[in-house]
């Protein structure tokens, strides 16, 4: 069997559990929301004042945090789902 056909046929990341959903979920909220105050933000600074960049800066570090621990979950259940998958065969 070809190496492309072999790799098609392998699962390559574990099944969604309804916790890796929620933080999936949270974690595109945050993306979304961060373009949004990028994309807007000088309407954002005319009605909050000073405290838009101080937000702003907060919402940026916070989804950094996020996808860091997000990132680090998924690959923890993956290597899981796949060690399990090598003990199978």
């Amino acid at each position: 069997m070809p190496l492309w056909l072999d790799l098609l046929r392998t699962p390559m990341a574990a099944p969604e559990t309804p916790a890796l959903r929620r933080m999936r979920f949270i974690w595109q909220g945050l993306c979304v929301t961060c373009a949004l105050v990028v994309g807007f933000f000088s309407p954002l600074r005319h009605a909050v004042g000073r405290p838009a960049p101080i937000g702003a800066a907060v919402l940026l570090l916070a989804t950094a945090a996020y996808t860091c621990i997000y990132l680090i979950q998924k690959q923890r259940a993956d290597r899981a789902f796949l060690n399990t998958m090598g003990e199978l065969e």
